[in-house]
């Protein structure tokens, strides 16, 4: 009755009883094995009512009186917000004194503010998001509470699974290729573009975009330049994603307009999502906000060089080219303008056409390291400074 929904996330009315649900259910299991976990590892607003749970009904059970919480932030913008006649629902209507004053005034209850107010350790997906969702400007009205819990709060950067995404040994492209031998990316770009029906040539570069087509993606600096682009460079541009109507439409206008430079593939697919990143030379990225990113971490590994603005996970995963030093792996930009993005598409164009820089940004690129294997170790030692305290 609860589960059986098109999707995980929905809008339906009892949204709220669902994740609540989860949540004490996670307890409960824990009850009946009679054996308690270290830490409640709680992510976003479907689980941050855990903390306040275990301080409210669950607190009687000595079982759990070592046991701490730490709460993951995904994506601030989704919180979690209802209406405050939940609270019957949720059984908090007695617990009032240990919900935030402003939102009871309001008459709203917030699934993520109430987790970050009784979480024993916040965390988040990268160091710049950690940093940013304490101002104004990214923290969509939590900025003050996690200003004041900033002494709790740590970026950890995601990992990503080198066995699904890595040019070596992906099943889903047609030539699998390494660092040491990249002519299977060359045979990955032709095969991409005879499937889309574009024209290959060595010094024409192509840019992937694979997106949720949503503000938050950048998508209104991506309208104000593309045109310009389309019509003034020999480059193409092949995009992959969902969303928005008004963006969807755009790029079916572009598709159609300059059928020779770009195609666009409305919905998502896993396959063609991974011969994009093998087939791409470069992959645009310029986010509003990102609170990590995936995909930037995928490209690295396929030597597909991102294009990102300079904010959350894409600042902290990927570094400015420099031509003096040799050093960086992409193309990055800081203020969210179309001038700031245009420069950093001339700029990645530009050092395209010189093969032997172009080598050695792709040899940085590949060799980051953003497995699992390696991001696991900052969890072990947030967890392990947890429950030592």
């Amino acid at each position: 009755e609860l589960f059986n929904r098109n999707s995980i996330y929905t809008n339906d009315l009892d949204e709220h009883i669902r994740f609540t649900l989860l949540s004490r259910a996670s307890i409960e299991i824990f009850q009946r094995m009679a054996w308690a976990p270290d830490i409640f590892h709680c992510n976003d607003w479907q689980t941050a009512l855990i903390p306040l749970y275990l301080k409210t009904h669950y607190h009687w059970d000595k079982l759990f009186n070592k046991s701490k919480t730490l709460l993951s932030i995904h994506n601030i913008g989704y919180q979690g917000n209802f209406n405050l006649p939940v609270l019957n629902d949720l059984g908090f209507a007695k617990y009032t004194n240990l919900l935030d004053p402003s939102d009871l005034e309001n008459g709203r209850f917030n699934f993520m503010k109430c987790g970050i107010i009784h979480a024993a350790k916040l965390s988040t997906v990268s160091k710049t998001y950690a940093r940013e969702i304490q101002t104004k400007e990214y923290g969509s009205g939590l900025d003050p509470m996690l200003a004041y819990r900033k002494n709790i709060l740590t970026g950890i950067v995601n990992g990503v699974d080198y066995d699904e995404w890595n040019p070596e040994k992906d099943n889903h492209i047609a030539f699998s290729y390494s660092l040491k031998n990249l002519s299977g990316k060359k045979k990955n770009k032709q095969t991409l573009l005879k499937h889309f029906g574009l024209d290959y040539s060595p010094q024409k570069p192509v840019i992937g975009m694979i997106t949720r087509l949503v503000e938050q993606k950048g998508l209104d600096l991506v309208s104000d330049v593309i045109e310009n682009i389309l019509s003034t460079k020999d480059v193409c541009f092949i995009v992959l994603g969902s969303g928005d109507e008004k963006y969807e439409n755009f790029f079916r206008y572009l598709n159609e307009k300059y059928k020779d430079k770009l195609t666009f593939y409305s919905g998502y697919n896993n396959s063609l999502a991974h011969q994009i990143e093998a087939g791409a030379d470069m992959f645009l990225m310029p986010s509003k906000y990102e609170p990590c990113g995936l995909n930037q971490i995928y490209s690295l590994k396929y030597g597909t060089i991102p294009i990102v603005r300079k904010t959350g996970g894409l600042a902290d995963t990927v570094e400015l080219y420099d031509w003096e030093k040799q050093s960086g792996t992409g193309f990055v930009f800081e203020d969210y303008t179309a001038e700031g993005l245009q420069w950093a598409i001339n700029y990645a164009l530009e050092t395209y056409q010189h093969k032997d820089a172009w080598k050695k940004i792709i040899s940085n690129a590949m060799k980051k390291d953003f497995s699992w294997n390696k991001q696991i170790k900052e969890y072990l030692k947030l967890y392990t400074n947890l429950i030592m305290k």
